[in-house]
């Protein structure tokens, strides 16, 4: 498994107004597409492409298009909605499915309610959106649903993370094609399992609570 820590200015500005607990939910929306759109572009660095050959006003030339089966994009309901408007700007070709999972607050596990995704993902690129990787039970059960439809390798995108985590993912994932790649990787789990010093419920930051 490979982790990838995208270090830039703009992205820490981006996360230190959605860590403040005063940022508004829709200043919090706004922020959340424009990183998912910098979080994007560094998660996309090997998504698979083929060659084209197209006529300029000049002359032919070759360049390189999104190859086909095209990438799958995968929200995990919420939260991960909010990070969606970002990814498909970045590519619009790209096809979205739907997870929705709960945690559980006393297991820390989640529960998957919902789900909309093709039955088969055979020889696919999937791209997992969830805002927090905290205890990594929604991530890994989400990862897990989609290799197990034939997906060949999965890119997970995520806001923050903790050390626990990306552990837990890195363990359960071994042997197999995944990638994460961070907004911030913060210092630990609390007793309740939510990130520290994190941002909060993503889900209820974005929304409101409901």
């Amino acid at each position: 498994m490979r982790v990838h820590v995208a270090h830039h200015p703009l992205i820490t500005h981006k996360i230190t107004v959605l860590r403040d607990k005063n940022t508004s939910s829709p200043t919090f929306r706004a922020l959340t597409e424009e990183l998912m759109t910098l979080l994007a572009y560094e998660a996309t660095r090997n998504v698979r492409v083929e060659t084209v050959t197209v006529e300029t006003p000049v002359a032919s030339t070759v360049g390189l298009a999104i190859s086909s089966p095209r990438p799958l994009v995968v929200p995990i309901l919420r939260a991960g909605l909010g990070m969606l408007e970002g990814m498909v700007k970045l590519i619009p070709t790209a096809e979205v499915g739907f997870l929705g999972m709960v945690r559980n607050e006393e297991t820390l596990r989640p529960d998957t309610y919902a789900e909309r995704l093709p039955d088969d993902l055979s020889n696919r690129q999937c791209f997992v959106l969830d805002p927090m990787l905290a205890t990594g039970g929604s991530l890994i059960a989400a990862i897990n649903y989609l290799f197990e439809r034939g997906a060949v390798d999965v890119t997970a995108i995520c806001l923050l993370a903790a050390p626990e985590g990306v552990a837990a993912v890195e363990k359960a994932m071994e042997g197999r094609d995944v990638t994460i790649v961070l907004g911030a990787l913060d210092e630990k789990l609390n007793e309740q399992g939510y990130i520290v010093p994190g941002l909060g419920d993503a889900g209820d930051r974005l929304y409101g609570l409901v």
